[in-house]
């Protein structure tokens, strides 16, 4: 479906992030224009007519869009395709980051809103590839996987662990439309999306409670 937007920061922090402030927050905090900059970042450059038909909204929603984006800094028109009588537009960058806690605290609603898009669009390209994993080619067929794992732990230790998981995942090959030509034979884009989700309300083991710990996966053969 899109690439959406990953927080906060990516695996490597270069030059082609956008560190959100208020501006951009704002104009983010909008399902279609969290769905066009995805698009953008992983087809390359396109028009309101090609972006709108993906997304089922007709031309002159994702143009409003497209410019809003603009204005804030996302998108840019691509002259050197564009003519009189279709405009392109281009992504400026290639991860949107969002590692300010105090601008998620002064700018609450429109933070929730950018954050349930990004969600929302996870959940699509998650179905999406259950929706093809049928007729998928073997070798892609046995990558898949879903798991879910229970860990109990400190503020501090989550926080370690999403460092982690991110030195990991820089140590691979970033997908970019650009880089897609010098890409190995047989290698296709792959989504890796990572939750870590607080459950405060869980409740707590009892005093003196020794038994093993465990942990539980979900896994997609």
């Amino acid at each position: 479906m899109t690439d959406a937007v990953e927080r906060p920061g990516g695996p490597n922090g270069e030059e082609d992030s956008v560190v959100l402030d208020t501006k951009g927050l704002r104009a983010l905090a909008h399902p279609v224009r969290v769905q066009l900059v995805g698009l953008l970042r992983k087809y390359g450059p396109s028009t309101a007519t090609r972006l709108a038909e993906r997304l089922g909204v007709n031309s002159g929603t994702a143009s409003y869009h497209l410019r809003q984006l603009g204005a804030a800094g996302f998108v840019e028109e691509d002259t050197e395709r564009g003519n009189a009588r279709e405009r392109w537009w281009r992504s400026i960058h290639q991860m949107t980051e969002l590692n300010d806690r105090e601008l998620a605290d002064r700018e609450p609603e429109a933070a929730l809103t950018y954050l349930q898009s990004v969600a929302a669009t996870y959940t699509l390209r998650t179905q999406q590839t259950l929706n093809e994993l049928q007729t998928m080619p073997r070798a892609w067929h046995s990558t898949f996987d879903m798991s879910d794992w229970a860990l109990r732990l400190t503020p501090e230790e989550a926080v370690a662990l999403r460092q982690e998981l991110r030195a990991v995942i820089a140590r691979y090959r970033k997908d970019t439309p650009e880089a897609a030509a010098s890409a190995p034979k047989g290698s296709e884009r792959v989504g890796v999306i990572t939750h870590i989700l607080p459950e405060l309300d869980t409740p707590a083991p009892p005093e003196g409670h020794t038994g093993p710990e465990t942990a539980t996966g979900t896994e997609a053969p």
